[in-house]
């Protein structure tokens, strides 16, 4: 891990409120290129790719904005895939979680070449399993995952050379709490390794992840899709969809710590920071604070 490519995607198109394009600016505001270069790694901003206007319609076959969202999808896979390619840490600034889609479709295709075991943990208030059929709003960002597993729109499946991008095993969930209905029986359906606040709540952060994290080894590339909304909105406010009840900055903090003693880090996702939403850039700089963990950051030397 020497570089790390940041890649601003500025767009809310899968989102049910406006801000979420802003998020890549307000974490560089908050410093988040020279903090990782004190963490000793190269940084390149690629700055921020381009994209349709969101064009705020109404849901048409279940879904707002397909066609917006697919082309945002490319670029980020397009631009994603670029850096792996090169043998570098993308580093994906959203923008809103439909962009996870593109993002961890990019990553799928490297490690099913290279023969690497995929692991993604999906850090999150909601479990983004919905489809077009169960989605109370048609907004896409609540479905990232279904695509994943191959189970979205011809649109957004199969970029990785398979259908799914994801075996339902790849997939741990952290800090979910808001589930609707009918993704309670997708998760029960699809056998989903949810980790929710509940289990949190019992077993503690630390053991969470110990089991999150099991069997993550040198063949294992680790992806990380961090929506902010993970946090309690009491520690990160400026979300589009929080949900009282998440972990704290401390639990998060443990969490980061422990993925980034993994030594397999190899691609991140930071997304639904909404500075619209936000005060004074404080959402932001707690992604900054937790991304700094994520790379390696502790107090002391262990």
């Amino acid at each position: 891990m020497n570089t790390v490519r940041l890649i601003g995607a500025p767009t809310d198109v899968g989102a049910s409120v406006r801000g979420a394009g802003m998020g890549p600016d307000a974490l560089r505001v908050a410093g988040l290129p020279e903090v990782l270069a004190r963490q000793g790694l190269k940084v390149v901003d690629a700055g921020n790719l381009a994209g349709p206007a969101t064009p705020w319609r109404a849901p048409e076959g279940g879904l707002r904005h397909l066609p917006e969202v697919v082309a945002w999808n490319r670029a980020v896979y397009e631009a994603v895939d670029a850096a792996l390619g090169a043998g570098e840490v993308p580093l994906l600034m959203g923008g809103d979680h439909c962009l996870a889609i593109g993002s961890i479709s990019a990553v799928a295709w490297h490690a099913r070449r290279r023969g690497q075991q995929l692991r993604v943990l999906w850090l999150d208030a909601h479990s983004d399993v919905n489809t077009e059929a169960t989605s109370p709003s048609g907004n896409i960002h609540g479905m990232p995952v279904a695509c994943l597993l191959g189970h979205g729109p011809a649109a957004l499946t199969g970029w990785s050379g398979a259908p799914g991008a994801l075996d339902a095993d790849a997939v741990r969930f952290l800090g979910i709490r808001s589930v609707d209905a009918a993704e309670r029986e997708a998760i029960r359906d699809l056998g989903l390794a949810v980790f929710d606040m509940r289990h949190i709540d019992e077993h503690g952060m630390r053991t969470t992840m110990l089991e999150a994290l099991q069997d993550v080894d040198e063949a294992t590339h680790l992806h990380v899709s961090f929506d902010l909304d993970c946090l309690d909105p009491g520690d990160a406010p400026g979300v589009g969809t929080g949900v009282r009840g998440g972990p704290t900055y401390r639990e998060m903090q443990l969490c980061m710590e422990m993925i980034a003693d993994t030594g397999r880090l190899a691609s991140l996702d930071v997304v639904e920071i909404n500075p619209a939403l936000d005060v004074r850039n404080r959402t932001a700089e707690v992604a900054v604070e937790l991304i700094e963990s994520l790379f390696g950051k502790s107090t002391l030397v262990r």
